[in-house]
């Protein structure tokens, strides 16, 4: 079997694929790629037993076809530094010996048989069906992904929740000491349904999707699903579970709201950062009449930092205490000019908003309350 590839076509598909690839495998073969080739294209399967990411690439050039594997690791490494060329793969269909030229030089690396690598399980028309655009699913992913946890026990914590509504849809994200609600107004998922995506899957769909009008096809089961674009397709275990009631701990009454310049409060939240506790990470946010003061000590250190602020704000004076961290990171994740802060009382959670929300969206980050010494 002969086969000619573009070489920058062949490592970026690769370079996808391996996103799937976990550091341990309980298989030896899932350490490997798994090539197909077949009527001038080739398939590329990488899996972790979980989930399968297959994508597709044409041939220059095809004598022959089957399948094959070789080592994930080596092949990247192989094709990662070339620069733009045809390059020509000489498969040896006894031995699994693949030479490979090109204009610069040629390798050999040792590939092996694809009897033993694991067929993924796809769902079909037995599940249930959403297209939804790959800008609306990308938008959400970048406003969730971050508030995703790493549960060991609260599986259910641990991906973004799509909150299919009929006529519009949520996508959802907590650890439980930040929340992330997008509601998407402006997109028609045709029917009532939901699932838990897995964290790393959200990464990887998050790394591969653009923002064009591309639809997504999404296919779901109760266990499983399967994602489907123009450029890959991915079949992966979706987490089995009920999802928190994300709406249960958003306060529906805030008295106190204060509106702020988000890159002003980005930067002021790193420089009160470095001063506060290691540990806690706490910051103090003191509201006042047309001032919002940030600041952060660590006693451990002798250590204090203060900032002030201008704002939006002529209610009484409230303090409130909040991780510094995940403050700044909604500040750099919202993309307004300006943020709402609204707040109720010091022991209730915060709740983040834009300003002037995305169209046909209505974007909602809460952040939990941390005890703030007098």
């Amino acid at each position: 079997m002969l086969i000619k590839v573009s070489s920058m076509a062949l490592s970026s598909r690769l370079a996808a694929a391996s996103k799937v690839l976990a550091a341990k495998n309980s298989l030896p073969i899932l350490e490997c790629f798994l090539f197909d080739v077949a009527d001038g294209y080739i398939t590329i399967t990488a899996s972790d037993a979980e989930k399968s990411f297959i994508t597709t690439l044409p041939t220059i050039e095809q004598i022959g076809g089957g399948r094959f594997c070789v080592s994930a690791r080596k092949m990247m490494d192989t094709v990662r530094e070339l620069p733009e060329q045809p390059l020509t793969l000489d498969i040896n269909e006894d031995n699994y010996e693949i030479k490979g030229s090109h204009a610069t030089g040629s390798f050999s690396i040792m590939g092996q048989s694809a009897d033993p690598y694991p067929t993924p399980r796809p769902v079909g028309d037995e599940g249930t069906r959403v297209v939804l655009p790959a800008r609306t699913i990308l938008n959400g992913l970048n406003r969730t992904l971050f508030a995703t946890a790493n549960d060991e026990i609260r599986l259910v914590m641990n991906g973004v929740y799509f909150d299919m509504l009929g006529d519009h849809m949520v996508f959802a994200a907590t650890d439980g000491r930040k929340l992330v609600k997008d509601l998407v107004q402006n997109v028609n998922p045709g029917t009532e349904g939901s699932f838990i995506l897995p964290k790393k899957v959200a990464a990887i769909l998050r790394g591969t999707l653009s923002m064009n009008d591309t639809e997504v096809e999404i296919r779901y089961m109760s266990d499983r699903a399967t994602i489907i674009t123009p450029d890959m397709t991915m079949h992966f275990t979706l987490i089995e579970g009920t999802y928190p009631n994300y709406n249960a701990v958003i306060p529906q009454s805030n008295p106190f709201q204060a509106t702020i310049d988000r890159q002003a409060l980005a930067s002021a939240l790193k420089r009160v950062l470095v001063f506060c506790n290691q540990a806690s990470g706490l910051v103090k946010v003191e509201l006042n009449d047309g001032s919002i003061r940030l600041t952060g000590q660590d006693h451990a250190y002798n250590t204090s930092g203060e900032e002030i602020l201008p704002c939006d704000y002529n209610g009484n004076h409230i303090a409130i205490g909040f991780s510094c961290q995940f403050m700044l990171e909604i500040c750099n994740i919202l993309e307004s000019d300006g943020i709402v802060i609204e707040l109720a009382d010091p022991a209730r959670p915060g709740v983040i908003k834009p300003d002037v929300q995305p169209e046909g969206e209505e974007v909602l980050m809460l952040l939990m309350p941390m005890r703030v010494d007098d």
